[in-house]
């Protein structure tokens, strides 16, 4: 039987605002533990992820002020997503084509977890080493 991604997903579903500042958007992730955030809209959809990473590169790096700076300012063009049906190895293409290391997962419209390389790590059963350094050396 395949994981998917339901299976080993995080359920947590705490999104930062896209007019959320990027210093409330690191408070909260550094409350629940997390590297990352959805990204949500005023419609409630997702927009696409926040990382440490992103608030690193783009704000502190640039010198902004991350409590003038709003997270929809450091947001994707596009949300990139996968289904909460999708398996590993759909999971590891993604995120390998999109340089990615985390995923929002989503069932139909709704946002139901995210989940992380180290999720899918965990999960498979032996999973090549080549598989996962190739996705670790194509993500930022």
């Amino acid at each position: 039987m395949t994981t998917k991604a339901r299976e080993i997903m995080t359920a947590e579903r705490t999104c930062a605002n896209e007019t959320d500042t990027v210093q409330s958007a690191a408070s909260t992730m550094q409350r629940l533990g997390v590297g990352a955030l959805p990204i949500c809209g005023q419609d409630n959809k997702l927009k696409g992820m926040i990382t440490d990473r992103d608030i690193v590169i783009k704000v502190v790096a640039d010198g902004k002020d991350s409590s003038s700076v709003t997270v929809g300012e450091l947001q994707q063009p596009e949300a990139v997503t996968i289904g909460a049906d999708d398996d590993a190895d759909e999971i590891l293409a993604t995120m390998r084509e999109h340089k990615v290391r985390r995923l929002p997962v989503i069932d139909g419209n709704e946002l139901v977890g995210v989940i992380a390389l180290a999720d899918v790590a965990k999960a498979l059963d032996n999973p090549t080493t080549g598989q996962l350094v190739d996705v670790l050396s194509t993500s930022g």
